[in-house]
């Protein structure tokens, strides 16, 4: 695994060199500088799990065989390309929620002489992977659906930001506006798309397969970026923050997370009064007293239940799809996720 990130990030390094050569835009010493700084801070500082699970992903559905140097090349690409579409979301995600910080340094919009600059960066970063695509896979037959597929998933991680966005509007903090129905729809189309079916729908194309004949495949990967989410906002409340590596803020936050979905269901009236009252303070009392109503409503049994079925659920949609390669590809994605403490 160290020798394929190894490998992954030698691969970044050939297409940052790449944009930075770029014919179509003379660059001055200022503007590449410029752009290096900004590449090097925001796309390759993260876990890396959803490019990494390209090349993972194009190997189980080899059979296993050994990739060539082209393949993993194709398949790194691509990942980065995912990396990079990941930074451009956070680069402007973090701007829109006035966010301080990300992957443990001051987000980039924070750094002295940047600021609105991040806007033009973000963009910058959106064309850079249209770049990626076009000087390594113009010549495949599969390179319109890759422009589709990015272009669509783009669509639908922004519409899902939308629908985040406008139900957790500042100074409108209305609980009612919150329902199972809404988180599944801004988890489906803010994370799971971009997240879950990307990864393995760019390993699909290089394995030469139309991702028309994996709508079923698809379905499977959007409800574990669900199950995943759920997992997510679980951890947020429950996990220890030293093993979770932060601490939860989405009490006061005011998130439209699956535990609050669950207490609005779950609650009799006198409990729902604490929460309206209580939910999105940025209060220490009021913290605890949504927490002492999560364990009172015993929310860490009905996750524990609700990721016991969603587990059940998957593995058997996995047995049921006819090739063994895609089971084992949607087994490894399952395998990486499921009970995971942070």
């Amino acid at each position: 695994m160290t020798d394929l990130k190894a490998k992954f990030l030698e691969v970044y390094s050939v297409l940052k060199s790449d944009l930075l050569k770029d014919p179509d835009f003379e660059f001055t010493d200022d503007s590449r500088q410029w752009v290096e700084k900004m590449l090097d801070y925001n796309v390759p500082g993260g876990k890396l799990n959803r490019g990494l699970s390209v090349i993972d992903s194009l190997s189980l559905l080899n059979d296993g065989k050994e990739l060539s140097p082209d393949e993993i090349f194709k398949a790194s690409a691509l990942g980065w390309c995912i990396e990079w579409l990941q930074a451009y979301f956070l680069v402007l995600d973090d701007i829109m929620d006035g966010s301080h910080t990300r992957r443990s340094q001051p987000c980039w919009y924070k750094l002295d002489k940047v600021g609105m600059i991040a806007i033009n960066d973000g963009i910058l970063l959106r064309n850079h992977i249209t770049r990626i695509l076009k000087k390594y896979f113009r010549p495949e037959p599969y390179y319109v659906d890759l422009l589709d597929l990015f272009n669509e998933v783009e669509f639908q991680t922004a519409s899902g930001q939308m629908i985040d966005l406008i139900t957790t509007l500042a100074g409108e903090k209305d609980l009612s506006k919150y329902s199972l129905s809404i988180h599944r729809r801004i988890v489906q189309y803010k994370t799971a798309y971009y997240s879950f079916y990307l990864p393995v729908a760019c390993a699909l194309l290089l394995a030469g397969e139309n991702l028309d004949n994996h709508v079923d495949v698809k379905k499977i990967l959007i409800d574990m970026g669900i199950y995943f989410q759920v997992q997510d906002d679980y951890l947020d409340c429950f996990a220890d923050p030293e093993v979770l590596g932060k601490i939860g803020t989405d009490i006061q936050d005011f998130k439209c997370s699956w535990l609050v979905v669950k207490a609005l269901e779950l609650c009799n009236e006198e409990q729902k009064k604490i929460l309206f009252e209580n939910y999105g303070k940025d209060d220490a009392a009021c913290i605890a007293k949504i927490k002492a109503l999560y364990n009172d409503l015993k929310l860490e049994e009905v996750f524990l239940e609700y990721e016991k079925t969603s587990y059940e659920n998957l593995t058997s949609s996995i047995a049921a799809h006819p090739s063994k390669a895609v089971q084992a590809v949607l087994l490894s994605f399952l395998g990486k996720i499921y009970k995971r403490q942070k």
